[in-house]
């Protein structure tokens, strides 16, 4: 059988943002696809991009191992790669190119490539997979190696007499079960384990129980799955979590699903399952609110380790909610919120600002829910255009030139929204400032004495105090002038 190197095109370092969290994850999408072309016979290996800081890296790799094929398929679990971070995409094509001297037969898959496949294959790739790649991708190896045509395969782009070729689209796997675990043993995990280590004190894996999200919000695409959600049993996802605590000793998991245990019952199970076999780690998931609130789940979710839950907040504002086609109301988000905490469980909220018709009320809305909750963590964001969403379609005569972040810290508005985008950068300063002004006010409140990490979030508190004056002034004078000149 053929040789296969396996990469993908998230390099940490060349995230900014992401890199000074220092919190690094394996490619578990990449893994997963070279698992499966293991399972049929292929000799594979694995240039992980995680951990590099420039993609020509790979062509001593190339030059070393001369495989036959470079497969690039991107970590879908990963939502920055939905993002089509410019940097990254270049840094894929960089990749490309260098596989392409390698004399490789080049395939790729993610996110971007399925938006965008005939970018890709401008760039020297043979074959573009899109949407999800366990089945496209043994049917392509098989097909390649005995030299049959691929035009039956479903989708697949390629070129073909200087045209592009898109096959019919793949229908989206039901049976996760059926699939091998990860590649695992493929990843360097002590240079993982060091970076957690020496800055969290702990080791955290991640693990993906369900494919897909059958929500809508209209903001939110979701090229590889669609609408379609399929899940894992939770045995076959406690067999991994004792295959990884026995090989690799982490200490704690990232649930690195859309949607943690959606499917009725689920959790429930998850949890009689892992004190049936005695399974001690930690965890953290992303959920939904109106999902958390139903009967016994917050409860089930604690026993079973869960650390933290994620919710998409969103906005305080019911107004804004509703025109996400978010399905969820502001009520929910405070008893959600509530019921985490007196569970022990940390709470972190996702806001979006700037959505199509947010007011300075609305705004203000969504930071008086932050400063009346104090989640344990918040993560801000402006509303951001994804092709193939409502959104994109409703935003999209408006777009500026600029139409994707160059990385995850850029964070500028790329469509014309109630207020510029200086405006929404100053705003994203402000509500981290207000937000550690109140935690800290919430920690003089508590008992004493007061541990290390209470003493940080009044430090903070001190420090952004003024901070916050001083973006508030700032805001005011901006929003004043914008007015002047709109009237």
């Amino acid at each position: 059988m053929s040789t296969v190197l396996f990469t993908h095109s998230y390099f940490y370092p060349l995230d900014r943002k992401q890199w000074q969290f220092k919190q690094p994850y394996p490619p578990l999408m990449t893994l997963q696809a070279a698992s499966i072309a293991r399972m049929k016979g292929f000799e594979v290996s694995l240039f992980d991009s995680n951990l590099k800081k420039d993609p020509h890296q790979i062509a001593a790799v190339l030059e070393q191992q001369k495989p036959t094929y470079c497969i690039l398929v991107d970590d879908g679990f990963n939502y920055l790669t939905k993002m089509c971070l410019t940097v990254m995409r270049e840094a894929a094509f960089c990749i490309i190119r260098e596989a392409k001297k390698a004399r490789c037969l080049v395939i790729v898959n993610s996110s971007d490539s399925t938006d965008n496949a005939e970018l890709y294959l401008q760039q020297g790739a043979d074959y573009v997979i899109r949407g999800e790649v366990d089945e496209t991708l043994q049917e392509l190896l098989k097909t390649l190696e005995s030299g049959d045509s691929v035009e039956s395969i479903l989708g697949i782009s390629y070129q073909e007499k200087q045209a592009t070729v898109a096959t019919p689209s793949r229908p989206v796997l039901r049976d996760l079960d059926n699939l091998p675990l990860p590649a695992w043993d493929l990843v360097d995990m002590d240079s993982y384990r060091s970076i957690w280590k020496k800055h969290h004190g702990y080791f955290s894996l991640n693990i993906a129980t369900t494919r897909g999200c059958p929500f809508k919000c209209n903001w939110c695409a979701k090229p590889i799955y669609g609408n379609r959600y399929h899940s894992r049993s939770p045995e076959h996802v406690a067999n991994e979590i004792e295959y990884l605590l026995k090989h690799f000793k982490p200490d704690h998991f990232w649930m690195c699903d859309d949607i943690f245990g959606l499917k009725p019952g689920w959790i429930q199970e998850f949890n009689r399952i892992v004190k049936e076999r005695g399974l001690k780690f930690n965890y953290k998931i992303q959920s939904r609110v109106d999902l958390l609130l139903e009967e016994n789940t917050i409860e089930a979710l604690a026993e079973s380790g869960a650390e933290t839950v994620w919710v998409g907040a969103e906005s305080g504002s019911q107004k804004i909610l509703d025109t996400m086609d978010k399905g969820t109301t502001v009520v929910q988000i405070t008893q959600a919120t509530s019921l985490l905490k007196q569970h022990g469980i940390k709470v972190g909220h996702f806001l979006q600002f700037g959505y199509l018709g947010e007011t300075k009320e609305d705004i203000d809305a969504t930071i008086g829910m932050v400063l009346n909750l104090v989640p344990d963590e918040i993560g801000i964001s402006v509303s951001y255009p994804l092709p193939g969403t409502k959104f994109y379609e409703k935003v999209k005569g408006g777009l500026k030139e600029k139409q994707h972040w160059t990385d995850s810290d850029d964070l500028a508005m790329m469509f014309t929204s109630t207020f510029s985008p200086a405006y929404y950068k100053i705003l994203h300063r402000y509500v981290h400032n207000q937000y550690r002004v109140q935690r800290g006010v919430n920690q003089l409140k508590k008992s004493f004495p007061l541990t290390k990490a209470d003493i940080r979030k009044v430090l903070s508190m001190v420090y952004n105090m003024p901070l916050s004056r001083f973006h508030k002034y700032q805001l005011d004078r901006l929003r004043e002038t914008e007015v002047q000149l709109n009237s």
